[in-house]
């Protein structure tokens, strides 16, 4: 089943001489169980195509389905795109937008609650998966103590506890070092492949680019794609 498509996205920033198009129809398609990089030149629109499924910053132009859902279409939103963010999609972009005043342990957990989770299998559920991420001695402790590569994954954590059908993932190794960098991977992999979620990644780490489906190169806003199987 098809998780993602996206056609002749376009997006256009400013008007007349300061008219700045970002992306320029970009199709992307990405089946249930797959994992899928998007690489490019820093300025080249992958986080803002990345923001534009989302519909955190909708295109200008062109078509967005989820799961066979026709959420955007001719200019406009067709759905409520925070239920859709908060239900069927995980989120982690460049800023971890942690909640401070929350513990690691709640910030996570606080995406079940929100979708009707009881209080202590959110918990239970959350405590397991920061444990994964080598995070799990950290739980109790606010934001504010953690490194920047602590924040990311715990933001990871956070986007993934709902097993989401759809994962969109901005530079989630960018902080990390190897070890650590592999293991979120690891995870994204596993809720793709065996979950049947599809993971797209926005990447320039060499790295991690084992283990992808495909990959997408973006460049001057033109998408192209390259099968590695």
């Amino acid at each position: 089943m098809r998780q993602v498509r996206a056609e002749n996205i376009t997006k256009v920033f400013g008007q007349g001489e300061t008219e700045v198009v970002a992306l320029k129809d970009a199709s992307i398609a990405v089946e249930a169980g797959e994992v899928v990089a998007l690489m490019g030149p820093s300025g080249s629109g992958k986080t803002t195509l990345l923001r534009a499924i989302s519909l955190i910053d909708p295109p200008t132009r062109g078509t967005i389905e989820i799961a066979g859902e026709k959420i955007f279409e001719s200019e406009r939103v067709l759905i409520d795109d925070r239920l859709l963010r908060r239900r069927r999609m995980g989120i982690i972009f460049q800023a971890y937008n942690l909640i401070p005043f929350l513990t690691v342990l709640e910030n996570v957990a606080l995406v079940l609650t929100l979708n009707g989770i009881s209080n202590r299998e959110s918990l239970k559920r959350s405590r397991l998966l920061l444990e994964q991420l080598d995070l799990g001695h950290r739980a109790d402790t606010y934001p504010s103590t953690l490194s920047g590569g602590e924040q990311q994954r715990v933001a990871v954590a956070r986007a993934v506890v709902n097993n989401p059908a759809v994962i969109l993932a901005d530079e989630p190794t960018a902080a990390l070092d190897t070890e650590r960098g592999k293991a979120v991977m690891k995870i994204l992999r596993q809720l793709g492949h065996e979950k049947k979620a599809a993971v797209i990644v926005v990447t320039h780490d060499e790295r991690m680019v084992e283990g992808f489906d495909r990959i997408y190169h973006l460049s001057d806003g033109h998408l192209s794609v390259e099968h590695l199987k």
